[in-house]
């Protein structure tokens, strides 16, 4: 379609649109389908307000909500189109079927509106949704008016070169409709396949996030792939772009790539895995998520810290169920010289044996360690079969450790310090001379 084809065609939309506007029949049905519209509205209003989706469809399976929950919103629409129906039949078998076209124009916008709604209502994301709808009806809308071919015609008419690829505006809309398509059903594999293997049990945490990750890249890239190939676009024709792409990896996405690649090496090396209490620099928790760029570490105080991948791979990282969850907690004190050594170690012992939490298999053991000049330092050392809560556990120990020194007559130490004083005795003021002065 040329520039002169375009301009014909606009001459004869207005030459027919403007003999239909001067007609009278235009304006009465142009009222007609004003007065169903608000007709419409209003009682697609009444009905949601009166009813309550959670206590109607209560203990429904969930596609029946689903489709109860649209039938609702879609009342003003259905209820609009019963309306056309009724007033066009009446016109029809009254007068001349020409003078009813409006509305029948009106009835078929109304029917395919309903249609996508029903049909989109099985998509999650509230955006995809709009899109689709909004696509979806505008192609139909195009076709009952019988524009659909100029206007693909229209939209494969501008066309941009790029190499062996030809790109018009008719191409990028099929490819962005069919990627979103493909996106759609490749989000519905991987969740099952995900749900699947995280009810494995024979998979460990760490395999079972690895086969999670590499389905949905697998996939992803799959359905990008067939969308370009639905679409007639030759993949080798973007062999062009592959030293521009490669170029930008190594320059602006070099940490997402590293990230990305030692989120795999770590999932590989089971180094880490969701469930093992870790310490990273400052930061210490439990990994309660592997993302491909970083990992989720719960602290236990509402707080979450997102560590990159890269961050474990090349950092000291200290995990405390890495091969065994038994964690050795240590507890240094010390007492002055007045206390026997021998029960100080028997009571720390007892002490911490007494712990709920303390391996009894294992038991505690407290040794001395060193004279200082204040007193003798000890320490003392006991299991626990999990390091969760370790720092609680260790607090209580060392309160009834307190406690029990003191009912033992065990005093802690404290620092001495003798001053002398060389060259005589300090000059003492008498109470006279600090009256006098």
């Amino acid at each position: 379609m040329d520039l002169n084809d375009i301009i014909d065609f606009l001459q004869t939309a207005e030459r027919s649109v403007g003999a239909g506007v001067a007609s009278p029949w235009f304006y009465l049905q142009l009222g007609l389908i004003l007065a169903g519209g608000g007709i419409a509205f209003g009682i697609g209003a009444a009905v949601r307000s009166r009813i309550d989706l959670t206590s109607v469809a209560m203990g429904w399976p969930a596609p029946l909500r689903l489709l109860m929950r649209v039938l609702v919103g879609s009342v003003a629409t259905a209820v609009f189109a019963v309306l056309m129906m009724l007033v066009r039949a009446a016109m029809v078998a009254s007068t001349w079927p020409s003078r009813s076209y409006l509305l029948a124009v009106a009835l078929k916008l109304a029917v395919a509106w309903l249609i996508v709604g029903l049909v989109t209502s099985v998509i999650r994301n509230t955006f995809i949704v709009r899109v689709v709808a909004l696509s979806a009806w505008l192609v139909a809308a195009l076709s009952i008016l019988g524009q659909l071919d100029p206007a693909i015609e229209a939209l494969d008419s501008v066309s941009i070169v790029l190499g062996g690829l030809r790109l018009t505006p008719l191409l990028l809309i099929k490819f962005g409709a069919l990627l979103i398509l493909a996106l759609w059903l490749t989000n519905i594999a991987s969740n099952f396949a995900e749900s699947r293997i995280t009810r494995s049990s024979d998979l460990t945490p760490s395999i079972q996030v690895l086969l999670v990750k590499m389905i949905r890249t697998g996939l992803m890239i799959v359905a990008v792939a067939a969308a370009m190939s639905a679409v007639g676009i030759d993949l080798s024709a973007l062999a062009i772009f592959s030293g521009a792409a490669g170029v930008g990896i190594g320059f602006g996405l070099q940490k997402i790539v590293a990230n990305f690649i030692s989120g795999i090496i770590l999932l590989a090396d089971k180094s880490v895995k969701p469930g093992d209490l870790v310490t990273v620099g400052d930061s210490s928790g439990r990994i309660s998520a592997m993302k491909t760029r970083y990992i989720s570490v719960a602290a236990g105080d509402g707080r979450e810290f997102l560590i990159p991948n890269e961050d474990l791979v090349t950092q000291k990282v200290i995990n405390w169920t890495y091969s065994d969850t038994n964690t050795l907690v240590k507890i240094n004190f010390g007492t002055s010289y007045d206390s026997d050594p021998r029960l100080v170690c028997k009571l720390a012992a007892d002490v911490a044996s007494a712990a709920p939490r303390a391996i009894k298999n294992k038991p505690p053991n407290c040794i001395l360690v060193e004279f200082t000049d204040a007193g003798m330092k000890f320490s003392l050392t006991f299991w626990l079969a999990d390091p969760d809560g370790m720092d609680n556990v260790k607090s209580e120990v060392m309160l009834s450790l307190w406690e029990a020194f003191k009912r033992e007559g065990i005093r802690m130490p404290y620092p001495v310090r003798e001053i002398r004083v060389r060259g005589g005795a300090l000059p003492v003021e008498t109470a006279g001379e600090v009256s006098n002065g």
